[in-house]
């Protein structure tokens, strides 16, 4: 089995549901959709870990990675209750994670690695595990690319090849 399939393997239960689906709609950084900016920050880590043998447990960190940022809705326009819990940027991933939860019943380490990416920001929420710290800082790696318009992907082109081009929107 070559890489890409088992990353796909992994991603196959999330990236098939429809509330992950929907982060389609909504722009991340740039011109970047929120779907596309975690399947990267996602395939990243999971190739880095790959390519470098970092130990961490694969499924566990593409499944965390897929869903780091699964807040479900326009930070550029939060909705009034989501915005009564405090700003985006340091709340986001305990919504993140408690959406994870409900959603797809993650595991403990999954969950650790959604509420610890925005270190350091969020600076009480420090990664302690290997894959906690790989979504961290590739996640950082995306959101530069993305926000200054560098980045090398698109929109179209990652629905293409992890979603079988089947999401339209974005």
């Amino acid at each position: 089995m070559n890489i890409d399939s088992v990353f796909k393997s992994y991603a196959r239960s999330i990236l098939k549901d429809e509330k992950m689906l929907s982060s389609a709609e909504n722009i991340q950084h740039g011109t970047v959709s929120v779907l596309t900016h975690s399947i990267m920050v996602a395939k990243y880590a999971f190739y880095l870990n790959c390519i470098f043998n970092l130990g961490c447990d694969a499924k566990a960190l593409v499944r965390g990675a897929l869903l780091h940022d699964f807040f479900l809705y326009d930070w550029h326009d939060i909705p009034e209750d989501v915005a009564k819990q405090g700003l985006h940027g340091f709340n986001h991933p305990m919504v993140a994670a408690e959406n994870a939860r409900k959603v797809f019943g993650i595991s403990p380490k999954e969950y650790s690695i959604i509420v610890t990416h925005m270190w350091p920001l969020t600076f009480t929420r420090v990664p302690f595990n290997r894959e906690g710290w790989l979504v961290c800082l590739v996640d950082k790696y995306c959101s530069v690319l993305e926000t200054l318009h560098i980045e090398p992907y698109s929109n179209k082109a990652v629905r293409k090849k992890f979603l079988d081009g089947k999401v339209k929107t974005a």
